[in-house]
Parts: C-alpha cells; sequence; structure tokens
C-alpha cells in the first residue's frame, strides 16, 4: 500500500538510473528532505512530523528503496529476516518450504530460503551456512533434515527431521514410527505376506523408525521378515533403482514394496513398469511423505502423508516464540501421518495368479 503524500514522487526527479540500486541520498532527493531525516524514518526513530514520515515513505514505495539487510544488522543488531537453510531444493524440503512461506505473513518477518549446495552428503554444511548467514542476514533459522543440530550458531535455530533426532535444540518431526506401522498394516491388510522394505539412509533416525514400523507390524501380524528383501535405497530416486530392480527381478519377488520415501517408491514403480510389471495388479508399491509427485503418478501413488506444511508453519511457529521470548522454554514437536490411499496398492495375488505371474520373468 503507497503511503499518503501531497505530490506523487514521481513528479520529482530522483537521479536513479534505470538498474541502479535505489540509495538513502535519492530518497532524501526525491522527497525534499535530508539523508539524516530519511534514516530517521527507515528506522521508526521518533522527533519527525507524520506530514513528512508519509512523504519519505511515499517515496521509498515508488522508488522501492531497501536497506541492505548487512546495514540493517549493524545498526539496530537485527534484520527481521529467518531463514530456512537446506541442503538441496527437492520435493520434500520445498514442500516444508511452502509451510513456513504460508504462514510468515503474520509473524512480521521477512524469508530467506538458503542451499548449502551439498546434496545431504556433507556432514557439517549447517554449520558452514549458519556462520555465513547468522547475525547479519538472518536473526534465526530453520534447519531442514540437518546432519548435526549443534551448530554453534550464536542465533537460534529449529531443526526439521533431523538425522539424529531430537538434541539441543527444538525440534519438529512427523511420527515415523507410526506412520511406517501404518503402511505395513494396509500392505499386510490387503493380504501381502512377502513385503519388501526399500529404507533410507541407515545414518538417518527417520529411516531408522520407519524401518522399526515396519518390522513392529510385521511382528505384530506374525509374518517373519525376510532380510534379504530389506534394502538400502538412500532416500534418493537414483540410489533406490538398483535395489528395486534386483527386488523386481528375482524368482521370488515381493508382492508389496514399502519405499521409505516417495521419491524411491515412484522409482520403483517406474523400475516396475519398465520390467514389465503391473502395479498394483503384479506388485504393489507404498510410500512416504505424500509429495506433489506421488499424486501425478501413474498408477498415483499410495503412500503415508506427513504434515510437511504444518511442519513447515510449526517450525516456524516455534522459532518466533523464541526470537520474541529468549528465555521460553520450546518443546520438541511430533506431528500425526496419515494414510492416504490412491492406486498403487491392491490385493495380493492369490495362489494360483501367484504362480502365473512368477512364471512371467520380467525383463532383465
Amino acid at each position: 500500500m503507497r503511503h499518503p503524500a501531497t505530490k506523487s514522487i514521481s513528479q520529482y526527479d530522483s537521479g536513479v538510473a534505470a538498474g541502479e540500486r535505489v540509495k538513502m541520498a535519492d530518497v532524501a532527493r526525491a522527497a525534499g528532505v535530508s539523508v539524516a531525516t530519511v534514516s530517521k524514518v527507515v528506522n521508526r526513530r521518533d522527533g519527525i512530523s507524520q506530514a513528512t514520515v508519509d512523504r519519505v515513505l511515499a517515496a521509498v514505495d515508488e522508488l522501492g528503496y531497501e536497506a541492505s539487510l548487512g546495514a540493517r544488522s549493524l545498526r539496530s543488531h537485527r534484520t527481521d529476516v529467518i531463514g530456512v537453510l537446506v541442503a538441496e531444493f527437492e520435493p520434500f524440503s520445498t514442500e516444508l518450504l511452502k509451510g513456513v512461506s504460508e504462514a510468515i505473513a503474520s509473524t512480521g518477518y521477512e524469508l530467506l530460503a538458503w542451499s548449502g549446495g551439498h546434496r545431504g552428503t556433507s556432514v557439517g554444511w549447517e554449520r558452514r551456512s549458519l556462520a555465513r548467514l547468522g547475525g547479519t542476514l538472518i536473526d534465526g533459522a530453520i534447519l531442514v533434515t540437518p546432519t548435526v543440530v549443534d551448530a554453534g550458531a550464536g542465533i537460534p535455530v529449529v531443526a526439521i527431521d533431523p538425522h539424529t533426532g531430537s538434541a539441543d535444540v527444538p525440534t519438529v518431526e512427523s511420527d515415523n514410527l507410526a506412520g511406517a506401522v501404518l503402511a505395513t498394516e494396509h500392505l499386510i491388510g490387503l493380504g501381502h505376506r512377502r513385503i519388501a522394505l526399500l529404507g533410507g539412509r541407515p545414518d538417518l533416525e527417520s529411516a531408522r523408525l520407519r524401518e522399526q514400523g515396519f518390522r513392529t507390524a510385521m511382528a505384530a501380524a506374525g509374518l517373519a521378515v525376510d532380510e534379504s528383501m530389506v534394502c538400502n535405497g538412500g532416500y534418493r530416486p537414483e540410489t533406490a533403482e538398483g535395489p528395486a530392480r534386483e527386488l523386481l527381478t528375482r524368482p521370488d519377488r515381493p508382492t508389496a514394496i514399502f519405499g521409505g520415501n516417495d521419491l524411491m517408491a515412484i522409482r520403483t514403480v517406474e523400475v516396475a513398469t519398465e520390467l514389465g510389471l503391473r502395479v498394483p495388479e503384479d506388485v504393489s508399491v507404498i510410500g512416504f511423505d505424500n509429495v506433489p509427485e506421488s499424486a501425478v503418478l501413474t498408477p498415483p501413488l499410495t503412500t503415508v502423508q506427513q504434515p510437511l506444511h504444518a511442519m513447515g508453519a510449526t517450525a516456524l511457529e516455534l522459532l518466533v516464540e523464541m526470537l520474541r521470548s529468549p528465555d521460553a522454554q520450546v518443546a520438541d514437536v511430533r506431528l500425526p501421518t496419515t494414510l492416504v490411499e490412491r492406486g498403487s496398492c491392491g490385493p495380493a495375488p492369490d495362489a494360483d495368479a501367484d504362480a502365473d505371474v512368477s512364471s512371467r520373468r520380467p525383463a532383465s
């Protein structure tokens, strides 16, 4: 919204060439006041008449002036900017970021999204990112799936789904164990007994909990886990393709595969299709996350939904509370997971159909 002024600022010569950064002196020239007056207005200092404040703010709006974050932090020791730091922008982190973005408008803070550019393979990427941004560009940070949470940030930090689970900083996560139980029970309820797990990286707490949930549900149903069908897919499509292909080309291939996240499950469906197998008639596939890509797959992927937008919004809520009340005791938050039934899971083949399917070897 443009601030009121007696004349349009465009009637004044700001002296700013196209493409140049607008400086405080340009605002002062356009508003017909001193640079010192502009500084007082933009830094919310007293002693300036309302008419002058309106005129300066109108010039700020008209010219698009914005003080640099570094300069702002030097003056006030705050930037009013919250950072969301990720190893890379992929579907999981992007959905979390959307949740933060949707919730930030009412907080008075602005949002900076930052990628460490290490694709999650570099331990300690968050330390380097926080050292670069903390205190000069951002007032606090949300770390998405950090490898370490003891990052020595010097600013408030909230971690979403950290590699090692809960730590000294507040964390937000979904109920990975209960979600994996839901997925496995769904497959068992469809009559599947030969169920494979395409798990995540063993160093990640979420992967450990999802495997635990899988084993818990199998044991509760009186089913033995075939350890040769428990594979590490690494949470990435390219690392999941090999294990998925091995599972789908074995003589006693599973009738169902639980992918530890949607990206691995989606690649599993794609590999099955390449091999001439029908999903879900020949093999059922279930994922975990409910990223947008899961709904547009053919067939649409049955999955366990993490409330990703709510996780992002909750992390923001905790961080803002820490910024406004530094002594506040902020607790960890675990949000529920739910089953989303679509078209990639179906009844297990009966004995006759199973024998017929097994005799039809997929292409290597």
